[in-house]
C-alpha cells in the first residue's frame, strides 16, 4: 500500500526531527511526506530541510496563515497547503502531528488494517504521555476514535467524506461522516504512539468555547452537546468547562454558525451518538 503523509507543523524544532525519524526507519516506508510549516518563529524550517537532504521521500512547504494557534481551521488549513502539492497515486492519505514518536511497524500494520478489511475507511493506534516516566494512554476520547494527532485513511473514504472540514471536530466529524457512508473506523490497541506534547498545551484560552460550537455545527442539539460537553470537561479534569462548552454551543446557534453536515447527515450522527449512549446503560 502507498502511504501519503502531511504534517501541519507550527514551532515544533524541539520535535519534529524524532517525528521525522521514527518516520522513516518504518519497516514499511511512505511514498511521501509533506511537512508544512506554518509561520514557526524557531528553527522548525531549518529542522525539516535537514531531512530533506537525508531523505527524499520528505518535502518541505513553508506557509503563512493567522498566528493564532486555534484547533481546527489552521491545522486544517496547513494541511490541505501540503495535500495539494501531492498527486493522486496513493491509496492511504495520513495527517500527522509533528511531536509524534512512532514505532517502526506503524505504517505496516495499519497498512495490514486496511488489507484485511475492506470496509475500513479510517485506522490508528493510541497516543501516550509521559507520566513521571511511564507512557501512558492519553485518555481524552473513547477507545473507537482515532485521534485528530494519527489519522489514516483510505482514499475511497477520504473522498467520501468530503476531505476534512476547516473548523474545531473535524477528527469526530470525519469519523461520523465514514460511518454515515458505510465504512468502520478502527483502531489498533498494540500501537502505542509517544505523543512529546500533551493536547492543547499550545491553544489559545479562547479555544475553549470553540468545542462547544463544534457540536452545534455538527448537528448534535442541546442535550446530545450537554451530556458531550460534561464528559469531555470530566476527562479533561476540570468539570467547570462543561460551562463554556455550552456558551460556545449557544454563541454559535446564535450567530447561525454554518453546520458541517447536512441534515441527513446530523440525524444519522443524533441517532448514532444516542445509541453509544444507550448501548454504556444496557
Amino acid at each position: 500500500m502507498k502511504f501519503y503523509i502531511v504534517i501541519p507543523a507550527h514551532n515544533e524544532a524541539e520535535y519534529i526531527q524524532e517525528t521525522l525519524m521514527s518516520l522513516a526507519n518504518q519497516t514499511l516506508l511512505p511514498k511521501k511526506i509533506v511537512v508544512v510549516d506554518d509561520h514557526s518563529t524557531d528553527a522548525t524550517s531549518e529542522v525539516i530541510s535537514r531531512c530533506t537532504k537525508k531523505f527524499p521521500f520528505i518535502q518541505l512547504v513553508n506557509i503563512t496563515s493567522q498566528d493564532k494557534h486555534l484547533p481546527g481551521s489552521k491545522v486544517i488549513h496547513a494541511f490541505y497547503k501540503g495535500f495539494e502539492t501531492l498527486d493522486d497515486d496513493y491509496d492511504i492519505i495520513c495527517k500527522f502531528d509533528a511531536d509524534l514518536i512512532f514505532p517502526e511497524n506503524y505504517l505496516a500494520k495499519i497498512a495490514e488494517i486496511f488489507t484485511n478489511n475492506p470496509k475500513c475507511g479510517m485506522a490508528g493506534g493510541f497516543c501516550t504521555i509521559n507520566k513521571n516516566g511511564s507512557w501512558e494512554i492519553e485518555n481524552l476520547t473513547n477507545k473507537d476514535h482515532v485521534r485528530g494527532a494519527l489519522k489514516a485513511y483510505r482514499k475511497a473514504c477520504f473522498k467520501d467524506i468530503g476531505g476534512l472540514k476547516p473548523a474545531m471536530g473535524w477528527d469526530t466529524a470525519d469519523e461520523l461522516l465514514a460511518q454515515f457512508h458505510g465504512w468502520e473506523v478502527i483502531t489498533e490497541a498494540s500501537l502505542l504512539v509517544k505523543h512529546l506534547k500533551p493536547t492543547g498545551k499550545t491553544y489559545d484560552k479562547t479555544a475553549r468555547y470553540k468545542q462547544g460550537e463544534a457540536f452545534y455545527r455538527m448537528r448534535y442539539g442541546f442535550w446530545l452537546t450537554t451530556i458531550a460537553s460534561l464528559k469531555l470537561a470530566l476527562k479533561k479534569g476540570k468539570p467547570f468547562l462543561t460551562l463554556d462548552y455550552l456558551n460556545g454551543y449557544f454563541k454559535a446557534k446564535k450567530n447561525t454558525s454554518q453546520f458541517l453536515v447536512s441534515k441527513d447527515e446530523g440525524s444519522f450522527i443524533r441517532k448514532l451518538r444516542w445509541e453509544k449512549i444507550k448501548h454504556k446503560f444496557i
